[in-house]
């Protein structure tokens, strides 16, 4: 599609990387903490949103009914998670990139088959990362610790400008 859409799901992917990094040291309590107003606690969110990407890719190759496996899985583990993003980020930025004007998929939900625009997939897919990458913030906020940058002038200044401090590698 277009070097924009593919860039916004880079953008996503890093973010989602660097959200992994501020958790790495935290202990199960801190993962475990949650606010009113969020989707759960840390470690559950981190989850959420690694399922829903792969949800997302299911959707969109046409892989088969799309379920919620990896949440109803036994937790393991932060690494085998950041794995997990870092894959789902990458066929993101795939998918966007073959991507075409009015493509549509057909995938099954909960049984139900269903046809839909690919446009709608992957702008959820952005919205949905951005609101629990939010949640995940606020929460890190409440227990006294910074989370980290993940807007797009801080991405564009690690992509662009050579900070490779705050990007991994493509």
């Amino acid at each position: 599609m277009s070097e924009s859409l593919v860039e916004l799901f880079r953008h996503n992917a890093w973010a989602n990387q660097r959200l992994f990094d501020a958790c790495e040291g935290l202990s199960d309590a801190q993962l475990d903490a949650t606010i009113v107003g969020t989707f759960g606690s840390i470690r559950d969110t981190l989850v959420h949103i690694v399922g829903a990407q792969e949800r997302y890719i299911a959707a969109l190759a046409e892989a088969g009914p799309v379920s919620v496996s990896r949440e109803r899985a036994p937790f393991l583990g932060l690494a085998e998670l950041r794995d997990g993003a870092r894959t789902s980020g990458e066929a993101l930025v795939d998918l966007a990139a073959q991507a075409r004007s009015g493509a549509t998929v057909t995938t099954t939900w909960r049984g139900e088959g269903y046809t839909l625009p690919v446009w709608l997939l992957l702008v959820q897919a952005i919205n949905h990362a951005t609101e629990h990458r939010a949640h995940v913030s606020a929460i890190l906020t409440q227990q006294g610790i910074a989370p980290p940058s993940m807007d797009g002038w801080t991405y564009h200044e690690a992509r662009f400008n050579g900070d490779w401090s705050l990007l991994w590698a493509w």
